[in-house]
Formats: C-alpha cells, structure tokens, sequence
C-alpha cells in the first residue's frame, strides 16, 4: 500500500523550490553563473545572476566562485531559474569598516574590497582585506573612504583627507595643511585683505606690510613697493 504522504512529498520535491546554492563558475560577460544546488549537489546550467540595477544607470557586481547564494526557480520549474542575491553566513561574515572597526549598522552602506574569494576560514572571515584595498562607508553622520595609507571623510562640516602623517581639512573657515608642505607648479594668489589690499600672510607676517632691517644702518628699508 503506498503511503500517500510520501507520495505528496516526492512530488513536490521534484518541483523546482527556492533554496541555496554555491556558485561553481561565473560568466562575468553576460552576468551569468553556474550553481552547485545544495544539499543535493548537482550543478545548474547557466543561470542568470540578479542585479542590483538596470537601465540608464548599470551596477554590475558578479560573485565570487563558491559565494553562498539563493536560488529561485521560475514557476517551479527546475530546469529555468535565476541566482537571486547572495547570502552570509557562518563562514563568510559581513566585513567590519575600517573608519568604525565595526559591521554596517542598521541605516548604513558598507563597500570593502579585497576580503578574499570564498571560502574562508572563520577566523580571517572579518577584518581580513587585503592591505590597501579600497573601501567605502555611508553612515548617519558621514562618509567614509579609503584606499591604504589615504582616507578621506565628508561630514555637514567640512571634508578632511589624510594621506600618512599629512592632513587636509576643508571647512567654512578655510582650508589647512598639517604635517607637510605645498608645492606647486603656477602661481599662488591671495585673495585676503590687510588694510583695503590683497595681501599674502606667511607666519603671521604680512607680505605687502612687513619691513626689511638694514644691515650698513640703523632702520628699516621700508614696507615693499
């Protein structure tokens, strides 16, 4: 005698059903990938991977082989379907941003480059970017990027950018350079004023009001014509 819930159950696991996959070969070209289905282990043709916008404006953004994905099948059918995001988990953790030392938090975008193709170990799975790979951080508050020894930070302030021990900040107040000097191939023009005229001010001296000694006698040149 057949037992009607197994044969229930056998027919609809022959239904093409949403479930996980690994990714086994991309086709960065047409923006397609081959998936190994889990648990069963079979390897998909190829199936298109979704993206996160089409039209005018284009993000492309293909897995890596072995990334953790879901796979849809279209109308159940398990010979059409489309890989429909990718998906972390216990191994491949979500990266920690290097302006915040922490995960995005609720509200916030996180972009790291050069963690590494999946899989990885847990331990080197947070934290584990390669060297001077490039990242980027949307907060509440700020923007954050960078790339290496560079990072850069926009805030309703001002924007500062620090390269190794140089900085530059750019607020209401005007623009400043610490920790290194400014050089450039044209000139330098002040647009600042000391008594109704341009003027450029160097270490608090005035260039256009400042007095040279005389060395062959007692006084001063004068202020420069």
């Amino acid at each position: 005698m057949l037992d009607v819930r197994s044969v229930a159950a056998g027919t609809a696991n022959a239904m093409g059903q949403p479930g996980f996959a690994l990714v086994s070969a991309v086709d960065p070209v047409n923006h397609a990938v081959k998936v190994v289905t889990q648990p069963s282990g079979i390897e998909s043709g190829w199936l298109p991977y979704a993206a996160l916008q089409v039209g005018s404006l284009r993000i492309s953004c293909p897995p890596d082989v072995g990334a953790h994905v879901v796979l849809q099948h279209i109308d159940g059918d398990a010979e059409h379907g489309v890989v429909a995001c990718p998906i972390y988990d216990a191994v491949v953790m979500p990266p920690l941003s290097p302006a915040t030392g922490k995960v995005a938090q609720p509200g916030e975008l996180l972009i790291v480059a050069g963690n590494g193709a999946p899989p990885q170990s847990a331990g080197s799975a947070q934290g584990a970017a390669t060297a001077g790979a490039p990242w980027w951080h949307m907060t509440k508050s700020a923007i954050y990027s960078g790339a290496g020894q560079t990072t850069e930070t926009l805030t309703q302030a001002g924007k500062a950018w620090t390269v190794g021990n140089v900085s530059m900040d750019l607020t209401t107040s005007g623009l400043s350079v610490t920790g290194g000097s400014i050089s450039t191939d044209k000139d330098v023009t002040a647009q600042g004023t000391v008594a109704g005229e341009t003027d450029t001010v160097a270490a608090g001296i005035s260039g256009k009001g400042h007095e040279h000694p005389v060395t062959a006698a007692p006084g001063t040149t004068g202020k420069p014509q």
